[in-house]
């Protein structure tokens, strides 16, 4: 198995203020990063991933302000320069970086991420993401979402672009003759003259070919549309089932939409998320626990429950069917996934639940707590190796902590990441000079 770290929310929700947390450096201070991706090297971690979204939390109640007092999925900061300034201190590590499809331009991106795969020596992921959230979509001029299926028809363009534009520049076009004076092969640098539904673009892209050429390409979507556009064109899959049987289906699921675009399943991973609370011994992850939960409100439940739902959830009747929310969701051109989804899952569209209720419910679902794994390494490798054959052997896992940064990551650094080497149960150490080589994707 290959195991990443999502640093994504590293500094949200309270995490800043727990024990455990840096004193004297706050987000988005580089030292920090560049500390942490220094242990997870020695310990042999492919990769560290950064999510993102653009907006600030707006859902619950109409309003930013219960997200900005209690730092709820904010700040984000663009977080490639950070990158940039742990690749200098480090060699072998590899970078994931989200964009959106749904909203940033192809010939952009695609010229970032070129120059990034340059400064990291190849090492970049990128995760390209069809945004489901309102509040990113007013920063970029949309007065409502993007309809679901178009967002992926958007993604499948936005990739199409990028790709021919690594590719308007052969590898071998650079011939840097000092003799001569002759910097490169006009015969291999060509237009792309792409005109689609959504974007047009010219090309070829102005920069040199970067080591990896394409950076990995790694896509999200766990719906049957979200499954079919990673098919066409992902090295790797960020999968989150929920249970068992939940990534048992994502991966049948997506083995037949490989097929159909004749690739190969066994040659496409799954890397799940999974939060998690190592310590020692049982007793002190469980103590570790405690803290997490002492930090919620309603207020901030609902802050969080509604910027990923696309519904105010302050505005919830005493009682409603549960379908209700599914349909708010779609109306909004939301996910009716997550906490909706599972809802649904155990009780039917029909069950009549309380207000009380919901929120009980929301709560163990943003705390985490309700997927959250805890305990000492031995027990949570033991895990980790079940889960793995459960489902399919392909891939590995994307690992998250609620515990504050850096404490959280660096015990899954030092405490488990070195159980599972030792049981032979991670791919070889940096093989490979690239990411790629080292995913093996």
């Amino acid at each position: 198995m290959h195991i990443a770290l999502d640093l994504s929310f590293t500094h949200t929700e309270g995490k800043w203020a727990r024990a455990g947390s840096w004193v004297g450096l706050d987000f988005p201070d580089a030292r920090m990063y560049i500390e942490l991706a220094r242990t997870a090297e020695r310990a042999g971690i492919d990769m560290l991933f950064f999510g993102d979204g653009t907006g600030i939390p707006d859902t619950w109640q109409g309003s930013i302000d219960a997200a900005v007092e209690w730092g709820i999925q904010w700040p984000r900061h663009d977080m490639s320069p950070i990158i940039a300034a742990m690749s200098t201190a480090t060699e072998h590590i590899g970078f994931g970086l989200t964009y959106s499809s749904t909203f940033m331009h192809p010939f952009y991106v695609a010229r970032l991420l070129n120059s990034l795969d340059h400064v990291t020596g190849g090492r970049i992921a990128f995760n390209v993401v069809a945004s489901t959230r309102s509040a990113d979509a007013g920063n970029y001029g949309f007065d409502k979402l993007m309809e679901h299926g178009m967002r992926y028809e958007r993604m499948e363009e936005f990739i199409d672009v990028c790709q021919a534009l690594w590719a308007s520049v052969a590898p071998d076009a650079i011939v840097r003759d000092r003799e001569t004076g002759r910097f490169a092969d006009p015969a291999k640098v060509h237009a792309i003259d792409h005109h689609g539904k959504f974007f047009d673009v010219k090309g070829p892209l102005p920069s040199v070919p970067s080591p990896q050429v394409s950076p990995v390409l790694v896509q999200a979507g766990n719906s049957p549309r979200g499954i079919a556009a990673s098919a066409r064109f992902a090295d790797l899959i960020f999968g989150f089932g929920g249970s068992v049987a939940g990534q048992q289906r994502h991966r049948s699921m997506l083995d037949t939409a490989l097929g159909e675009q004749g690739r190969d399943p066994a040659k496409v991973g799954i890397l799940w998320a999974t939060q998690m609370i190592v310590g020692r011994t049982k007793e002190e992850a469980q103590a570790r626990r405690e803290e997490v939960l002492s930090f919620w409100s309603e207020e901030a439940v609902g802050a969080y429950l509604s910027h990923n739902a696309g519904i105010d959830f302050s505005k919830l009747p005493a009682t409603f069917a549960v379908g209700e929310l599914k349909r708010q969701a779609l109306e909004a051109q939301a996910s009716p996934g997550g906490l909706i989804g599972t809802l649904i899952t155990e009780h039917g569209e029909d069950y009549q639940m309380s207000r009380t209720e919901f929120f009980e419910h929301g709560w163990r679902s943003a705390t985490g707590m309700d997927h959250t794994l805890c305990g000492d390494p031995g027990t949570l490798a033991d895990h980790l190796e079940e889960n793995f054959a459960a489902t399919g052997a392909r891939g590995g896992y994307m690992l998250s902590s609620p515990l504050a940064m850096p404490h959280g990551y660096s015990d899954i650094a030092e405490l488990l990441v070195p159980e599972l080497r030792r049981r032979g149960a991670l791919a070889p150490k940096y093989p490979g000079r690239t990411l790629r080589e080292n995913l093996a994707v």
